[in-house]
């Protein structure tokens, strides 16, 4: 979640930004102002596919503090997901943990839950190169389904972002489901003018395209992205954040 992420591809995992719960939660531990953000995403073939979001992050002594809970679906199926997570930085590297709370919920199947766990680390090589690496479900947690218990799905997450300039960031990063392929994704974004912002990004495995735009004034910013893929078609999301403490420029 995120438009930002979403409109680069969602090759969001080496940046620092206030979704980073829901991505990287390392990445949280280099915020420095409290922010709180929804998102909501829409797919144009799967109406019954909707995604919903919020986060809060708020910035400690010790590191940040990240909170946030998600959903998708209907009333026929659908996930729900609580998260909170904690980052902290030592010199260069930022290392972060986060605890998840599952829900899924199906009609004639029941409800079923489990607690998983998620790690991520991130690196600043350079003030231009920031490597990154991260494990979701990390204890390889189970849930119960009709008698049997099947592991969550695991990824593991590496990548790449590069500040080319004060104006362009580039992502790259491989993603890896231990069911699935490797899922290679890239994303680009360009500063136009500091308060407005252009973006795009594209897939393998599946391979999808993206684009996105956003705007930021004082303390709110808003965000758009919208996801073309040949299979499910195009998904819209928009985001709006709002930082609490942000100096008044």
């Amino acid at each position: 979640m995120g438009a930002r992420g979403l409109g680069m591809g969602n090759a969001s995992y080496g940046i620092a930004y206030e979704w980073g719960l829901f991505n990287n939660i390392a990445s949280t531990g280099l915020l420095n102002e409290t922010s709180a953000a929804a998102a909501y995403q829409v797919n144009s073939l799967l109406p019954n596919a909707n995604r919903m979001a919020m986060v809060i992050n708020c910035p400690l002594k010790l590191g940040v503090l990240a909170a946030g809970a998600f959903r998708f679906g209907d009333d026929l199926y659908n996930e729900q997901l609580i998260s909170a997570g904690f980052a902290n930085t030592f010199g260069i590297t930022t290392i972060g943990l986060k605890t998840n709370f599952i829900q899924y919920q199906a009609q004639g199947f029941g409800t079923h839950q489990a607690i998983s766990f998620d790690l991520g680390g991130l690196t600043r090589l350079t003030e231009v190169i920031t490597i990154s690496a991260g494990i979701s479900n990390l204890i390889q947690s189970k849930i119960r389904v009709e008698g049997k218990k099947e592991i969550l799905p695991t990824r593991l997450t590496a990548g790449l972002a590069f500040r080319l300039s004060e104006n362009v960031i580039a992502t790259t990063e491989l993603e890896k489901e231990i069911s699935y392929s490797t899922q290679w994704r890239t994303g680009l974004e360009y500063n136009l003018n500091k308060k407005f912002f252009a973006r795009t990004g594209f897939n393998l495995s599946p391979t999808s395209g993206f684009f996105g735009l956003g705007a930021h004034k004082k303390l709110l910013q808003a965000d758009y992205a919208i996801q073309l893929n040949a299979i499910t078609g195009a998904s819209h999301q928009a985001s709006v954040t709002y930082k609490f403490n942000r100096k008044r420029v």
